[in-house]
Formats: C-alpha cells, sequence, structure tokens
C-alpha cells in the first residue's frame, strides 16, 4: 500500500505560478510511474502530467510548456510547477502513484485562479 500527501495548493492570480508536492511513503519499491490529475467542478478527473522512474513524462495538450513534473526518487516525491496559471487550471489536483495492477490515489488538493 503507498500513502501519498499532497502540498502546495492556494489562491493565485492569472498569469502566476504555483508548485504542488507529493510525498509517497508505504510500499514504495514497486513505483514505476507517478502523476498529477485534476478535476473540475462538473467535469470528469483527466490527466495533467505523468513521470516514470527511468524520467520520462508526459504532459496534457492543455498544459504543455506551462507545467514541468520533476521526481526526487531519493526522497519519494514528485513536484509539478505551474506557471502562466490561468483561470481553466482551477481544480483539485491529485497525485497519484502507480504499481503493477494498482493506483494509489492522494487525498487532492485545491488550486484556484482566479483575480
Amino acid at each position: 500500500q503507498v500513502q501519498l500527501v499532497e502540498s502546495g495548493g492556494g489562491l493565485v492570480q492569472p498569469g502566476g505560478s504555483l508548485r504542488l508536492s507529493c510525498a509517497a511513503s508505504g510500499s514504495i519499491d514497486n513505483i514505476y510511474a507517478m502523476g498529477w490529475y485534476r478535476q473540475a467542478p462538473g467535469k470528469e478527473r483527466e490527466r495533467v502530467a505523468t513521470i516514470t522512474s527511468g524520467g520520462s513524462t508526459t504532459y496534457a495538450d492543455s498544459v504543455k510548456g506551462r507545467f514541468t513534473i520533476s521526481r526526487d526518487g531519493a526522497k519519494n516525491t514528485v513536484d509539478l510547477q505551474m506557471d502562466s496559471l490561468k483561470s481553466e487550471d482551477t481544480a483539485v489536483y491529485y497525485c497519484v502513484a502507480l504499481v503493477p495492477g494498482r493506483a494509489s490515489w492522494g487525498q487532492g488538493t485545491q488550486v484556484t485562479v482566479s483575480s
């Protein structure tokens, strides 16, 4: 079982930046990828960015060039640097850790982009 704790959400003005962090604990040895998803009110949860244990990354088209995902294997953390934020980035952001046959989710952190 993998436990995930997110931090770093909050309120930011359009064009601003936020950095989300996710710390993994528990059965972390089999994690082969981690990432971030988000869910806006009335919408389905969507993938934002992922990173494998080898460092390969993927991004949703809507965040390419603005968001950067990174991982610290020694600290078992994954961060999401979010720049040039837009109102449509407002959502609850969830960290996810993937092990063979299972996905573990964090509790979510709210990001609100508003003037």
